[in-house]
């Protein structure tokens, strides 16, 4: 008997699992979590209560899921090249922050975001997954970034952690907090690019190269 060559799919990878969960974020997002029942997620995802209670125990696990989804988005490449000069420190900061805050401000990603402040209270395990999904790691790209310009003498001595909270304050000056409320409209590509640039800008004067002993 010849054997199948489909790649055969796990319940995590399938596509109705994937149909429930974006009739399931659609749903949390339009009518809330407390408005939104597994009848309706099932309905929009057009299969049955059953089927989605195969792939997700409930919908708390459901919720959770979108979130933790909807976090890989923010994730960038976290293998950033060690710079060799200021000019390579500047154009690799500039670059990751153009394509953190394409990220970060897309609309899906802030819907995220909205959803689980709303939950944050009954179900502060959201945030902490959608903080350690999407954000930490960015923090820890960054921060190791920092830390080997500073090893190299790009940069002068301080904590990469709190230097990395610096620039990431310095990126989005408040953006995040219109686009929450939604007083601000996600940012065109020429308003990222100049975003970015004025961060590293600013960055880079606040921390010039250490001095160099005579």
């Amino acid at each position: 008997m010849k054997k199948s060559t489909e790649p055969v799919l796990t319940p995590a990878e399938s596509p109705m699992r994937e149909r429930i969960l974006g009739a399931a974020f659609e749903s949390f997002t339009e009518d809330g979590y407390a408005g939104t029942s597994t009848l309706d997620i099932a309905t929009r995802a057009k299969v049955s209560k059953r089927d989605v209670y195969a792939h997700f125990g409930s919908k708390h696990a459901m919720l959770v899921a979108c979130i933790k989804s909807r976090a890989e988005r923010m994730r960038l490449p976290l293998e950033l090249p060690p710079p060799q000069s200021r000019q390579m420190l500047a154009s690799t900061l500039t670059a990751f922050a153009v394509n953190l805050v394409r990220e970060g401000s897309h609309p899906s990603v802030i819907a995220t975001f909205r959803l689980a402040i709303a939950e944050a209270t009954a179900s502060p395990e959201i945030a902490q997954a959608l903080d350690s999904a999407g954000r930490e790691p960015t923090r820890c790209a960054l921060a190791e970034l920092l830390a080997n310009a500073q090893s190299t003498g790009l940069i002068g001595p301080g904590e990469p952690a709190e230097m990395a909270a610096q620039y990431l304050g310095l990126l989005w000056e408040g953006l995040i907090l219109g686009l929450l409320l939604g007083v601000i409209a996600t940012p065109e590509p020429v308003e990222v690019e100049r975003r970015a640039a004025r961060a590293t800008a600013a960055f880079m004067l606040l921390h010039a190269a250490p001095a160099t002993e005579k």
